[in-house]
């Protein structure tokens, strides 16, 4: 059983057919897992530079910062990598509520069975 963390580069993420890899964005202190996006290769690179979590729109087909008309910035503090490659989790320390609704977390709702 391997134990500890392993290092990748951006080199090293398998993005799907569009250049697009899903973020969960994840409260660093609560573990609540507050949204998740999409970010292409400049996102990433931009979110690495800034320490802000930025995305790429699918709707506006353009890169964004969270929190950028709101207010509600995230501050990423690590991104882990998932054992595929295919998925990121920000580790983050928001400033205001994730959800466009005003809600803390975009996950508030549960499906009834």
């Amino acid at each position: 059983m391997k134990i500890g963390i392993e290092y990748a580069k951006i080199e090293d993420l398998t993005f799907n057919e569009d250049g697009l890899i899903p973020v969960v964005v994840q409260d660093i202190n609560t573990k609540d897992v507050l949204m998740v996006a999409y970010a292409n290769r400049d996102a990433i690179l931009k979110t690495l530079e800034t320490g802000y979590a930025h995305f790429w729109s699918r709707s506006r087909k353009k890169l964004w910062k969270k929190g950028e008309t709101s207010g509600n910035y995230i501050r990423v503090e690590k991104i882990l990598i998932d054992c595929d490659n295919d998925t990121l989790i920000y580790l983050s320390n928001p400033t205001g509520p994730a959800c466009h609704t005003g809600r803390i977390s975009c996950f508030f709702k549960e499906l009834e069975h």
